[in-house]
């Protein structure tokens, strides 16, 4: 919570946890994932190879390429979208840090609320990936259960570990 200094009002914020969660995938939905993940990281690397790499503002990018990255790479929308956002992102912490985007690996995806649910009713996600939607089950714990229960995230991105498992973020 956050105060005034001479207490007249209260403001509350309200802190972001990230939780990683394993997915229980089947051969065939991890082919979904996998194929998703990798259409995004081409996505990405396309974008930041074809469009001004001045531009860095997520905005500005989806503006220049939108229709190209949804004729070549089979995105959902709001992958297109999230993945301009991502280019946005990587670019501005490249110019921070005074270095090159070095590129995109199709080890992850971004989802937004259109692309991504929680159901907490059989403690399930539905995600949108290249080829259909897929409802996957969470290996959620006790301490997840807790912190997922009666909430509604909004966002999420989904991983493949190194141990080669999937897991949401």
């Amino acid at each position: 919570m956050w105060y005034s200094h001479n207490s007249e009002f209260l403001i509350t914020m309200e802190q972001t946890l990230t939780l990683v969660v394993k997915l229980n995938v089947t051969p065939e939905t991890s082919s979904q994932l996998e194929e998703t993940a990798q259409a995004f990281a081409n996505a990405c690397s396309w974008i930041n190879e074809n469009v001004n790499h001045r531009l860095t503002n997520r905005n500005s990018i989806q503006a220049v390429c939108y229709n190209d990255v949804k004729e070549r790479f089979g995105l959902k929308a709001n992958h297109i979208v999230r993945a301009c956002a991502r280019v946005a992102s990587n670019r501005k912490t490249s110019k921070h840090k005074g270095r090159k985007v070095k590129g995109f690996k199709p080890t992850s995806f971004d989802c937004d609320s259109r692309t991504f649910r929680f159901i907490e009713e059989g403690w399930l996600v539905s995600i949108s990936t290249v080829g259909k939607r897929a409802k996957l089950a969470l290996r959620a714990s006790t301490y997840h259960r807790g912190k997922l229960k009666g909430k509604k995230p909004t966002s999420a991105q989904i991983c493949q570990h190194r141990d080669g498992d999937w897991y949401i973020h």
